[in-house]
């Protein structure tokens, strides 16, 4: 039994989603009634399915089994996708060794946020969600296939590939991950090497080695950023194999998982009796699972929008108001960086998913009675892998107690009593702010506004010694239309310094953070943005603004309304924004975005 918070905020949801929602089910039942598609090809269109299909080529034409779909985005420059090198070949050996067949049907983009930080690439970051979205569908679209497994792990790329998996609703999906590297530099003394940077105290190759002992091998990296809350999802969603999500890669129980989760993706679709596809999966109760998860972890800000947008193509409406709502009620059981000094490899020995299932759980704020991939409820989840004699996956009981309440606590000995997150309202539109990382005292921030335009404008005044005072930097036209909703962690450094120097800082923008925004209060994700008018474009140096964690405000202080009416709204000069780098490219997916709090999605 749930919550009585978990319970209305799911009921409303459900209400509000009703005829999308309805339309949504019909569609993909009228789908799944037809059976699989490829039977009903023309013979030249079979033939193209097959030829090249090798030793499968002839169980492809002519049996009975059920052909598995590889959607990858794996590529071999960046760490957490090169581990999929291999998986093709594995879901290959499984599938025959279960009757079936698997295909690569197409690839997907990935792209890093790491590598584009602060560069120009990053103003197709969250545009690359929904070009991933569009090329699962473009791989799908052959109708060759009778489930999906997707192999995509970071930012964008798992969001995307759900979106696209859900276009495709009447199959079933599972998602299979690739694991963190093993740990290295502890995520805090990279962070210091990077404020000594800023500072000038130490130089490039100091920095740089920091950075490699950091970021040092296959896998994702080991911070809790939108990456590795990507996979929290996935498991609390009921897509992952229990206990899957932060097995490291390129060891004998990560192959092990992968070669079940193939076999469990072949053994749900609609020619057996388990099926389930993930169009029915996804209802809102997975996605208020998600959200709660979300808060207990302290997980990404990103995923206002991502898990908005996700829900979206399930005929589910999602909104700011449900995350605020939510997070009053779940409270937060991780500390894992940039909330704490620990990595999710200490989380993931702690106890993990399966103690944090098992602990949400047992406090009424999860929804046990949903649909995954592995059957029947959240209850199977509290389970945790491992190896038997033959190197096969066998399953034992999660953990029934952290082991380390450093890292990770139970229910009734939260770190704090709400979520992570907060939603914020005012006379400057509306935001979300990730508090837990935020020391207490720095909840309430009120100073006088410093306006820039770009991250590289407030790096050049810190550089010149120009903001060595308390004031709150609101840095605009940094939205979806105005150039791709960037994310801005170049901006930590810097006002990390002054903060350690005393001052009174803190960050109002219509861009991003995402899962790695620290412990400098920032109220991000500011709608309406600047480009359209919205009232952060009104602001300048010198005006009094506040930011309220607690009671959950953003507002202008000491000010005429009549004078606050009669002002212009600033501009910018985007065009370097809009060329080079391929930005050329998006200028449709510009003007096509929507607003942060409806998922800024183009569809």
């Amino acid at each position: 039994m749930v919550q009585a918070r978990i319970a209305e905020v799911t009921e409303r949801i459900a209400r509000r989603s009703h005829d999308a929602r309805s339309a949504y089910l019909d569609r993909i039942a009228k789908a799944a009634e037809q059976g699989p598609a490829r039977r009903r090809l023309g013979c030249a269109n079979f033939a193209h399915g097959f030829a090249a299909c090798g030793i499968d080529k002839g169980a492809l034409r002519e049996g009975e089994g059920p052909n598995l779909a590889i959607v990858t985005s794996y590529n071999d420059m960046l760490s957490a996708h090169q581990p999929f090198e291999r998986y093709p070949d594995l879901i290959r050996q499984a599938a025959r060794a279960v009757g079936g067949t698997a295909q690569v049907a197409g690839g997907v983009p990935a792209m890093c946020d790491g590598v584009t930080q602060g560069e120009a690439g990053m103003e197709l970051s969250l545009f690359s969600r929904d070009v991933i979205a569009l090329s699962t569908a473009v791989a799908l679209s052959h109708q060759m296939f009778d489930a999906a497994v997707f192999l995509g792990v970071c930012d964008k790329i798992v969001p995307g590939l759900v979106i696209g998996a859900l276009s495709f609703g009447h199959l079933p999906a599972v998602f299979i991950p690739a694991g963190p590297m093993p740990s290295g530099l502890p995520n805090d003394e990279k962070a210091k090497a990077r404020q000594l940077y800023a500072e000038g105290k130490v130089g490039r190759d100091a920095l740089l080695e920091a950075e490699a002992k950091s970021y040092h091998g296959p896998g994702t990296c080991t911070f809790y950023g939108t990456a590795n809350t990507n996979q929290m999802l996935m498991e609390v969603m009921g897509l992952h194999l229990p206990g899957s999500s932060f097995v490291n890669p390129n060891t004998p129980l990560r192959d092990a998982l992968t070669l079940e989760a193939a076999k469990r993706a072949l053994a749900i679709t609609a020619l057996g009796n388990e099926f389930m596809p993930v169009g029915r999966l996804m209802d809102e109760r997975a996605v208020v699972n998600g959200v709660v998860a979300l808060h207990a972890t302290g997980g990404s800000t990103n995923h206002t929008m991502h898990l908005i947008a996700m829900a979206a193509a399930a005929g589910i409406t999602l909104t700011w108001d449900d995350f605020s709502d939510l997070a009053e009620a779940v409270p937060l059981l991780c500390r894992v960086y940039p909330n704490g000094k620990a990595d999710v490899n200490h989380f993931h020995a702690a106890g993990g998913t399966g103690y944090l299932i098992r602990e949400l759980l047992g406090a009424g704020l999860l929804h046990g009675d949903v649909a995954t991939i592995w059957g029947g409820g959240l209850d199977r989840y509290l389970v945790e892998p491992g190896l038997d004699d033959k190197g096969e996956v066998a399953w034992r009981d999660a953990a029934t107690a952290s082991g380390d309440t450093a890292v990770l606590r139970g229910a009734a000995e939260p770190f704090q009593a709400t979520g992570g997150l907060r939603v914020l309202d005012g006379d400057l539109g509306r935001a979300v702010i990730k508090t837990s990382a935020v020391a207490p005292e720095r909840h309430v921030i009120e100073a006088p506004a410093k306006i820039f335009h770009s991250q590289e404008e407030l790096q050049a005044a810190f550089r010149a010694g120009a903001l060595d005072h308390d004031f709150i930097a609101v840095v605009r036209f940094q939205g979806p239309k105005a150039n791709g909703m960037p994310e801005l962690h170049k901006l930590m450094p810097p006002l990390g310094a002054l903060q350690d120097r005393g001052r009174k800082v803190a960050l109002v923008t219509d861009g991003r953070l995402s899962g790695a925004s620290g412990k400098v209060p920032a109220a991000i994700h500011v709608t309406p943005e600047a480009a359209v008018g919205g009232p952060i474009a009104k602001l300048r140096d010198g005006d009094i603004l506040r930011i309220d964690a607690v009671t959950g405000r953003l507002e202008i202080r000491d000010i005429d309304a009549e004078e606050w009416a009669a002002r212009e709204d600033a501009t910018a000069d985007l065009a370097p924004s809009h060329v080079g780098v391929g930005r050329e490219l998006f200028a449709a997916f510009r003007h096509a975005a929507g607003r942060a709090d409806a998922g800024a999605s183009i569809f």
